[in-house]
This record gives structure tokens, sequence and C-alpha cells, in this order.
């Protein structure tokens, strides 16, 4: 029987620079954090409200929900499509997230806009976290975490997208992701998307004048 004790919930961080930070603004912007939390939500308003942002758009073997669209919030490809990018060594980072479907972020797409000077954002999940530390120890590393253990459960069912034996796995693995907190730079609360997406970019080190 799972295990029904409440995992211990991250409150706030500010932003812990280390030895690779110094005297630069990070060109890239790793934000993760466990399943429901609101990745997506946050990313999106973000795109909204600060169009200075170049947030990546991962790629997902998993079919779209009703409201998502091609090339905007993911791209939606075949599992031997991302076969091929994996083999090819054009996936920046990927993984099998619950053991059912791959996201991945595109290499050359990233490298593209860092050319430009666009600051990038990469929502991803925290085994692509950990691949991209490896490859890009320079980028930031933001968790979102969720106000409370109660708010994250409520915020998984109410979105009715998965099944109920789904939701159990995904509420283990989220366990395991609350727990990874100490990898990160900084760490926001989700409590209200706008202030959540506010101080995102506030750690992003913008300049003031292109906000």
């Amino acid at each position: 029987m799972p295990d029904q004790t409440p995992p211990v919930i991250p409150g706030p961080r500010d932003l812990t620079l280390r030895p690779e930070h110094a005297g630069k603004r990070p060109s890239v912007t790793v934000l993760a954090g466990p399943t429901a939390v609101g990745k997506g939500t946050v990313s999106q308003y973000i795109r909204q409200h600060y169009p200075q942002v170049c947030l990546s758009v991962s790629a997902t073997t998993r079919s779209p929900r009703p409201d998502e669209i091609n090339g905007v919030h993911y791209w939606f490809v075949s599992d031997e499509e991302f076969n091929e990018l994996i083999a090819e060594g054009k996936m920046l980072e990927w993984a099998e997230v619950h053991g059912m479907n791959k996201y991945g972020t595109r290499r050359d797409t990233v490298e593209r806009a860092i050319a430009k000077g666009r600051h990038v954002l990469l929502e991803i999940d925290l085994q692509g976290a950990r691949q991209v530390r490896q490859s890009m120890p320079e980028a930031l590393f933001v968790f979102l975490a969720p106000p409370s253990w109660e708010e994250l459960v409520r915020r998984l069912v109410g979105r009715g997208t998965e099944s109920e034996a789904e939701q159990q796995r995904r509420l283990e693995t989220a366990k395991l992701e609350l727990a990874a907190e100490p990898e990160f730079d900084a760490v926001i609360v989700n409590d209200t998307v706008g202030q959540a997406a506010a101080r995102l970019v506030d750690i992003m080190q913008l300049p003031a004048q292109q906000r």
C-alpha cells in the first residue's frame, strides 16, 4: 500500500549564486518541479506577458490534450521520430516520464536562440533538469513548488486528464520530485500564477527596460 504520509513541501528560497554565475547573466533558465505543480501554466503566462523570454518548446510522444496546439505547447512526435532525434544527438535533454511518454528539448533550437542573444526558459521535468546540469552547468535552475501537498493533489485530480491509476503513479513520482528541491538554485511557490511568473522573470535577471 502506498505511503499516505504527505511529503515536506519546500518554501520559497532566494537565488543561490554558484561560481558559474559570477559576473554574468545566464542565457538559460531551467524551470522544473513536481507533476501538476503548474509549470505549463506559469510558462504560458510568461509567453503571453514577457515576450522577451524565449520559451523553448519541448518535444513529446504523448497525445495532445484538447486545448494544446502543436508547436506552441509541445512538438507532438511519434515514438520513432523521438528515438531518431536521440540517436542523432539532437536532444539537449530527454526523459521517459512516469514510465509512459518521452519528453525532451532539441539542442539546436536552444543554441540558435542563445546565438541571437535571447534568454531561454526551459520548462522540463527533474530528469531533464539533471541532464542540462551536466551539459550546461552555467544555467540557472529554479524549482516550482506547490503551496501545499493537498493543493497539488487537488490540481492533479481537478484537471481530469489522467485515470485514477495514472494519478496515483504521478503522485508517487511527485514525492520523489519534491525531495530533489535542494539541487536547485532557487525555489518559487506557485501560489498565484502571475506572482510566480514575475518572480521567475526577476530570477532570470532580465534588464528592467526589457520588462
